[in-house]
């Protein structure tokens, strides 16, 4: 197999890191800047301002994130059989930059629905050329690593976010609808910055021109990658929308600039941690970091089902976090090692498809939830999914054949 060239600029951490990881995580930080701002007022947003109902809520995120992956399928296949990734990624932060941007103008709950689905569309062109161009950029040895480094630079932009959006609505003056509206429109600009980094600074490997092209056929890879495939649909079926948790932590009695708080506090403990764990995970292997990460969500979600109150949504966010941090990173490495490396971006659209699939009927379910039997059932539900998703992990995927079950790739 041919090595990287990693072009290191520092040791530790970064030793033997190809630029692309730092370059792809300056980009998600940018991106993760515009998108966190709006994370906490869409919900706000929509049901305060545009008047819809949580099932509505639901539908437009279960819809824009479940069509939207659907095209994963096809962004990974192409950028497979492409020689080149870059462009697909441009396209896709591009488009999501100008969608953000265009919620500032939203007058009905259909058009944010549109909007939601353009920015999630831009994601699916983007996010499997864009892991596939990390992973062929890396090491095998330092996998876990690559994917920790970008995911802490990508939350470490979601944790900004938040803190933006916060100063924007309490310093700016204007009523709620006009200060949401203001934050849309301030997205814009870190996203800009995301796409400039892009242009300027990403840079196909060496070995980009030497990789074979797809094969002909289109397939799921077979084997343990078809497992996880079923372990990680039975925990995305109740993996709702973070709207839910924000909409129950303002409930709780936690103000919208303080939910925006909250939620950075989230994805601070978020950025620390998920370059540690992707650093443990290319020592311990994947598999017992993703165990861990299905109990400890099981463990939050009961919380919110069960201890809703101001204390115990902020207990439950802070373990959330730690959930994120394990099995962000440790699920995009698990693909790598499982999936052949000329069709690595087809698996990485198979394996966002498939969760996008799931998330459709887990947003609605979760809002008609909420409207019909109370704020607590739909907590109850995605507790009870991560304790199957956290069983089925131990029966098909047992930890001791981790390496084993492992893509063996061909020397070159």
């Amino acid at each position: 197999m041919a090595t990287p060239d990693p072009k290191p600029g520092a040791g530790g951490w970064f030793a033997g890191i190809h630029r692309n990881v730092v370059a792809l995580g300056a980009a998600s930080l940018f991106t993760d800047i515009s998108s966190e701002m709006l994370v906490p007022i869409i919900p706000l947003f929509v049901t305060a301002t545009l008047h819809a109902s949580v099932a509505s809520l639901g539908v437009i995120e279960g819809v824009a994130e479940c069509a939207a992956s659907l095209l994963r399928l096809f962004s990974g296949r192409l950028a497979d059989r492409s020689a080149r990734r870059k462009p697909f990624v441009l396209l896709g932060y591009g488009l999501s930059g100008a969608a953000k941007a265009g919620m500032a103008l939203v007058t009905g709950w259909s058009g944010m629905l549109g909007l939601r689905f353009a920015d999630r569309v831009g994601k699916a062109i983007r996010s499997p050329a864009r892991d596939a161009l990390i992973a062929d950029s890396t090491a095998d040895a330092h996998m876990g690593r690559a994917f920790g480094i970008h995911r802490a630079m990508d939350t470490l932009g979601a944790a900004i976010g938040p803190l933006v959006a916060w100063w924007l609505l309490a310093h700016w003056p204007g009523d709620g609808a006009e200060g949401y509206r203001r934050v849309f429109a301030f997205s814009a600009i870190p996203a800009t910055l995301a796409l400039l980094v892009i242009v300027f600074f990403v840079r196909a490997p060496r070995e980009g021109a030497e990789r074979a092209t797809a094969p002909p056929r289109w397939s799921i890879p077979h084997g343990a990658f078809r497992r996880f495939l079923a372990v990680d649909v039975a925990f995305q079926l109740g993996n709702s929308s973070m709207a839910f948790v924000l909409l129950r932590t303002q409930a709780a009695g936690w103000s919208a600039g303080q939910v925006s708080l909250v939620y950075l506090a989230y994805n601070l403990v978020y950025a620390l941690l998920a370059l540690p764990f992707g650093r443990l995970s290319d020592r311990i292997g994947r598999r017992p970091l993703l165990l861990a990460a299905y109990a400890v969500y099981a463990v939050a979600y009961a919380a919110l089902a069960l201890h809703a109150t101001r204390a115990g949504v902020v207990a439950a966010f802070l373990l959330l976090a730690v959930h994120s941090a394990l099995i962000e990173g440790q699920a995009k490495s698990l693909v790598a090692d499982l999936a052949p490396r000329e069709a690595r971006a087809s698996a990485y659209g198979v394996q966002a498809a498939f969760s996008g699939l799931a998330l459709l009927p887990a947003s609605i379910a979760a809002g008609l939830l909420w409207d019909l039997a109370g704020p607590a059932a739909p907590f109850a539900l995605g507790a009870a999914l991560a304790a199957l998703a956290a069983l089925l992990l131990v029966l098909l995927l047992p930890l001791s054949r981790e390496r084993s079950d492992r893509h063996v790739r061909p020397q070159r």
